[in-house]
């Protein structure tokens, strides 16, 4: 659900990486649901590795809102240099007022306004940053369990006994009767 509703975040500020990034996630984790209910290791396995996966994209997206080693919140990084949209909690934060002005007097602009936002009680790359740290929470969550199922799944697997071949003190036992009462004549 916290994919989901991120997804609906980054749609809304038109932000093209972490819209795939997160279609992919989404994906792999209905993948490592279905891996689970069918008891499919290796499904869950893809699920596991995704989550280092998701954890390293969640710290890049905390390294780029907070402005670490020369990554800029304003780039169009996430945007593939297609738009200069920026997230959509940078006009609609809690608190923000959101002011308009049209540029007018500039030709091709005139559908174009320019706005300004003040008043915002939390700015937006801090909630960024705390959706990205709540998402490696998850990752981290989800990875315990991804091996701690796989680890039960395959212990299973391990302990199938076919025809008492591996267990020592198996349920069923033949009894064989000794070669010698084979050959011995029965009277009547």
């Amino acid at each position: 659900l916290a994919a989901l509703e991120r997804q609906v975040f980054d749609f809304l500020g038109y932000q093209w990486a972490p819209i795939l990034a997160n279609f992919l996630h989404i994906i792999i984790v209905i993948l490592g649901l279905f891996g689970t209910i069918q008891y499919r290791p290796r499904y869950i396995v893809v699920y596991a590795i995704w989550t280092a996966v998701w954890v390293t994209w969640n710290i890049f997206i905390i390294c780029f809102y907070l402005e670490v080693g020369g990554l800029s919140k304003d780039s169009e990084l996430l945007t593939f240099n297609i738009s200069r949209h920026q997230s959509w909690w940078s006009e609609n934060g809690p608190g923000c007022v959101r002011k308009e002005a049209p540029m007018s007097g500039i030709k091709g602009l005139d559908n174009h306004s320019y706005i300004s936002v003040i008043g915002c009680a939390l700015e937006y790359r801090y909630i960024e940053v705390m959706h990205s740290s709540f998402q490696i929470l998850i990752a981290l969550v989800g990875f315990v369990y991804a091996c701690y199922v796989v680890s039960v799944f395959t212990e299973e697997e391990d302990s199938f006994d076919f025809i008492g071949g591996f267990d020592p003190f198996p349920l069923y036992h033949v009894n064989e009767k000794p070669t010698n009462l084979l050959f011995k004549q029965t009277y009547l």
